[in-house]
């Protein structure tokens, strides 16, 4: 069994707009819903909204050094991981940063893929456990290579495609509404006013071909209504 990663939802907290706008764009390049602060008062006000998988957290900020920061609200109950991002790579940093009650640490300059990978580890602790690859009728998601076939072709899909699929695979054969789609699939640059999940939704069955994969249930969402075959 291995840890998937639907509806991941990501919290960056990162003062200097060029280093946030990297970290973001690698993230939400895998599928991860992403939103972003630029200081601990925003990030708070984020984390009391939305329930997030990780935290990726700039060591220095307005605020001063987030080693205090952190361990403050570990004290209080934060249980989300943290991954630490910073230019101190001096031992006694990175044990303080460890102290303080980060999961992992990471110095920059850093490259995009590996912070990527490093912060799936640490969403695996969070997420959901569920086999390796995942069946309906004739489609087969792999959840770890990021792969869907149907009838043994290969389809190419969107990160974003990918987690719907997902998603809707993981909560079979319950319905999804359109809202908890929008909420772990989405982050915060999406307008929750949009069809945006309707399009997505549509863009997905085009790829999966027919039969059809995924039924609408008016009025509340969408299943997958494959089940057993």
């Amino acid at each position: 069994m291995v840890a998937s990663l639907a509806a991941v939802r990501v919290l960056v907290v990162e003062d200097d707009p060029e280093v946030r706008g990297v970290v973001v764009t690698a993230l939400r390049a895998v599928g991860f819903a992403v939103d972003q602060a630029a200081d601990w008062s925003q990030a708070d006000v984020n984390m009391s909204v939305n329930d997030y998988d990780c935290l990726v957290l700039d060591r220095i900020l307005p605020e001063g050094d987030s080693a205090g920061q952190l361990r403050r609200r570990r004290e209080a109950g934060l249980g989300v991981p943290a991954l630490m991002l910073t230019a101190l790579d001096d031992v006694t940093d990175r044990l303080a940063g460890f102290e303080a009650g980060a999961d992992d640490y990471v110095v920059k300059p850093f490259v995009a893929a590996e912070l990527v990978l490093r912060v799936r580890a640490l969403c695996r602790r969070r997420g959901t456990t569920l086999p390796p690859v995942m069946r309906a009728g004739d489609v087969e998601v792999d959840t770890a290579r990021r792969e869907v076939r149907r009838d043994g072709i290969l389809l190419t899909l969107t990160p974003k495609e990918f987690s719907v699929l997902e998603m809707l695979l993981v909560r079979r054969p319950a319905v999804v509404t359109r809202a908890d789609l929008f909420e772990h699939c989405w982050d915060e640059q999406a307008d929750p006013t949009s069809n945006v999940v309707d399009v997505v939704v549509g863009q997905l069955r085009r790829k999966l071909g027919d039969p059809p994969l995924i039924t609408t249930v008016r009025g509340t969402g969408y299943r997958v209504d494959l089940a057993g075959r």
